[in-house]
């Protein structure tokens, strides 16, 4: 009996062990792709003429939203290019007047039955291609950023040759504040970084991080904004169903101010981690079935595009996937010792052998998922310092792993809740 249980064990390991095999080895694969991707975009010689329109939706956003309005007034980019508009959503401090005594355009929104993001920009896109004003292409902004000043420079060369669609890098501001800003930095090396470059060498879709993204007018003339807790992962799937691609510009730079707690992150991540879930539910299927379409019609390079966003919904987050194989590995050690011990011998003399593999390839799965995220700080010049933090990782990865098995698990309605940040 306890033999057969424990043959039973490595089977059901092995299987487990070939599918984290498969999302770290897409990792690897990513990252060597990344090797071959662009790192500056070149820039128009003469004068541009894009003319932008900034949208940033803000809600209670009176000690960050000036750190933006700065960074855009610093722009290298002709002033009368581009306009700046601000929805002050159920606002109830001074972020309306504020914005207004910068000289930018305000909408004041209230609507106490739909708040968020989401509804936000939909209210407020609609009221600014109502105006009929010539606008070439929207930036959507958080109002807790600031931005690089060659932004809008660089976003105009990617219109310029005809993208339609562009993320830019969304990075986090003073990632050495705190140990939860180092560790988000990271993750954001890999996932806003790392993964985006790799896509636009290998045909894929960069994909909308919902901060820092830029939208021609025929988009938005096309798609309507939508008003979900989810919707820039949401619109990002429709676009790709129609044959969209996002594509990346890492020389445009958007840096967001983070909470200095994982206490203060935990709405946010559980706004994150449900969407994404409900993302997954939703369009893995209809993605899956384009995919076999392309490929039954030998379009393999459409088909690629598909079946990328099927692997975005399918691996979890990064210290979720390497929390679970140190576990693996924890597991397969155990087993090995067990199966060396004369009182418990396999059923069949190959399952050591099978339960030997299986540490081995969980060995090698944890290297590679290193060299995943060295090679991601590498390529944006992280300091030494967020290196020296990773020392810290172990407890951010636990509390990652516990607040995903919550959510896998919780049920009822996402609603938004406004995220406390540094100071406030």
């Amino acid at each position: 009996m306890i033999s057969t249980l424990y043959l039973l064990i490595i089977y059901l390991i092995s299987i487990i062990q070939v599918c984290f095999g498969f999302l770290v080895g897409y990792l690897v694969f990513l990252t060597l792709a990344s090797f071959w991707a662009g790192r500056r975009t070149k820039l128009q010689s003469n004068q541009p003429i894009t003319k932008f329109a900034i949208l940033i939706p803000a809600h209670n956003e009176e000690r960050l939203l000036p750190n933006l309005l700065n960074s855009l007034a610093h722009l290298d980019y002709p002033a009368h290019l581009f306009e700046t508009y601000v929805v002050a959503d159920n606002c109830t401090d001074q972020t309306a007047s504020l914005a207004q005594s910068r000289g930018v355009n305000v909408h004041i929104r209230t609507d106490l039955n739909n708040r968020g993001k989401g509804p936000a920009l939909q209210w407020l896109l609609g009221r600014v291609l109502q105006t009929g004003a010539k606008i070439d292409a929207f930036l959507i902004l958080d109002a807790d950023s600031i931005v690089n000043a060659s932004f809008l420079r660089v976003m105009a060369a990617h219109l310029d040759r005809g993208e339609r669609v562009i993320q830019a890098y969304y990075s986090v501001h003073d990632p050495e504040h705190s140990l939860s800003s180092s560790l988000r930095f990271t993750a954001f090396a890999v996932l806003h970084y790392l993964r985006p470059s790799a896509r636009m060498v290998l045909g894929g879709s960069a994909g909308l991080k919902g901060n820092g993204m830029v939208f021609s007018t025929e988009i938005f003339n096309r798609y309507k904004w939508s008003a979900s807790i989810t919707e820039d992962i949401e619109l990002h799937m429709r676009l790709i169903l129609d044959g969209e691609r996002v594509t990346f510009a890492p020389d445009a730079v958007v840096f967001g101010e983070m909470p200095d707690t994982l206490s203060n992150s935990e709405s946010q991540h559980d706004r994150w981690e449900r969407g994404r879930l409900e993302m997954r539910r939703r369009y893995v299927p209809k993605l899956a079935q384009r995919c076999l379409v392309e490929i039954g019609e030998g379009h393999f390079k459409q088909a690629y595009l598909f079946f990328d966003a099927i692997m975005e919904h399918l691996i979890p987050p990064f210290s979720v996937l390497i929390g679970a194989n140190l576990l693996l590995i924890l597991l397969n050690l155990i087993i090995v010792i067990m199966g060396g011990m004369q009182e418990i011998p396999p059923l069949f003399p190959a399952s050591l052998r099978f339960a030997q593999f299986d540490l081995l390839l969980s060995l090698i799965l944890l290297l590679g998922q290193a060299f995943y995220v060295i090679t991601g700080l590498k390529s944006i010049h992280a300091s030494r310092d967020i290196y020296l933090r990773l020392l810290y990782a172990p407890a951010y990865m636990t509390w990652k792993f516990l607040q995903y098995g919550r959510v896998m698990f919780k049920r009822g309605e996402l609603e938004w809740v406004r995220t406390r940040r540094n100071g406030g």
